[in-house]
């Protein structure tokens, strides 16, 4: 995969970062000192989930690809609670074994941590095969790192992401979960208060007709490519080119960027929009991280514990929540509902004056005859 870099030494740091950003043995409970409240794992039935779709209906859709990605996930609402989930819905040659997929969902259902979209349910009735998540409304990290809009994401909260990220994976490791599928920027998602977490799906193991990297070869952890199997160092070489995206604001293939490491010019990998926002000193240790995560050696890469401890000693402006980092209302607890118009609304809406006329007309409304005659203005229900 490239050129290779002689290791670096580790450095430990003691952390003194304020309490927002959690220890890793927080994690279960938020690290609030008492015991978080999760939904429990159901199994749901069909109709329910297409109660919660509407249908499945395309509007829905919030995946990648769309309708044209061979799994898709859709935006739905539990009618018992009103809570929004989001939906995978695989296609019918993914799970054939039924039992095999209701394993699978449980054990990775019984996970639950703030650093993880949970799974909280799924579906298995004839053909179809369906995981429900906890819906996270502000989008993944490849949206805000790639495709952002407003403002790019600022240093601290691109190593808060991070930060978060390598909890969850040790999180998971602790309980039995260490390999991840395709651990990617579109499995990274943020939650109501702009908390990133890593999505669950990526959790359960490879489906039949699934591929365990759907990404471009040159990102693919070298053993991968010899021998098709997924390894808890396969996963951290993927957390590796996460770092690089982080560092970038792009996808760069890790051969590219261990050729410019190797040649000192790492402020060559740096999001120019970034410049003057963070020190060379942190730029170098996390340059460092990346490059020891993306070593063509798997036994020569740092385990998630240790990543926990580099990268919480780099952590900045703690004490900020990680919505006013990024830019977002506080608490968005649910996507906003289309707006429910009358027929006179929707004319209005799409400016069809014959529409409106003919709809005034029909309550008796009479241009010539003046104002007495108008219409009761509580009777144009919008």
């Amino acid at each position: 995969m490239g050129a290779r870099c002689s290791k670096f030494s580790i450095c430990w740091f003691q952390s003194h970062l304020k309490a927002t950003v959690l220890e890793s043995s927080d994690l279960d409970n938020g690290g609030k000192g008492e015991k978080q409240t999760w939904p429990s794992f159901t199994e749901f039935s069909l109709e329910q989930m297409k109660a919660a779709t509407n249908g499945f209906s395309s509007d829905n859709i919030v995946s990648e690809h769309g309708e044209k990605a061979p799994n898709v996930v859709y935006k739905g609402k539990l009618l018992k609670n009103d809570h929004w989930v989001a939906v995978k819905r695989f296609n019918k040659f993914a799970w054939p074994d039924p039992r095999q997929f209701l394993e699978e969902a449980r054990a990775v259902g019984s996970l639950r941590s703030e650093r993880l979209a949970n799974l909280i349910g799924c579906c298995c009735e004839g053909e179809e095969r369906l995981l429900v998540a906890e819906f996270m409304p502000h989008e993944t990290l490849a949206k805000h790192l790639f495709h952002w809009e407003n403002q790019p994401m600022k240093w601290a909260m691109r190593l808060r992401v991070a930060l978060y990220l390598v909890q969850a994976l040790e999180y998971c490791s602790s309980k039995g979960r260490a390999l991840y599928h395709d651990l990617n920027a579109y499995r990274i998602l943020f939650d109501n208060d702009g908390n990133p977490r890593l999505s669950c799906f990526g959790l359960m193991k490879n489906s039949r007709d699934g591929k365990s990297y759907s990404t471009n070869l040159a990102f693919t952890p070298p053993e991968y490519l010899r021998t098709g199997r997924v390894t808890a160092e396969s996963v951290v070489y993927s957390f590796g080119t996460l770092l690089l995206d982080l560092m970038s604001g792009k996808h760069i293939p890790p051969s590219h960027a261990l050729d410019l490491i190797c040649g000192k010019n790492f402020l060559m990998l740096m999001d120019s929009a970034l410049e003057g926002h963070f020190s060379n000193d942190d730029g170098e240790e996390l340059v460092r991280l990346a490059s020891r995560c993306l070593q063509y050696e798997a036994r020569e890469r740092p385990n998630a514990k240790s990543l926990v401890v580099s990268l919480m000693s780099l952590q900045k402006e703690a004490e900020v929540p990680s919505y006013v980092l990024m830019g977002i209302p506080q608490g968005t607890t649910s996507p906003k509902q289309p707006l429910s118009l009358t027929p006179f609304g929707e004319a209005c809406l799409r400016f069809d004056l014959t529409a409106i006329h003919e709809i005034l007309e029909k309550m008796g409304y009479k241009d010539d005859e003046g104002i007495a005659n108008e219409p009761n203005a509580g009777h144009l229900e919008l």
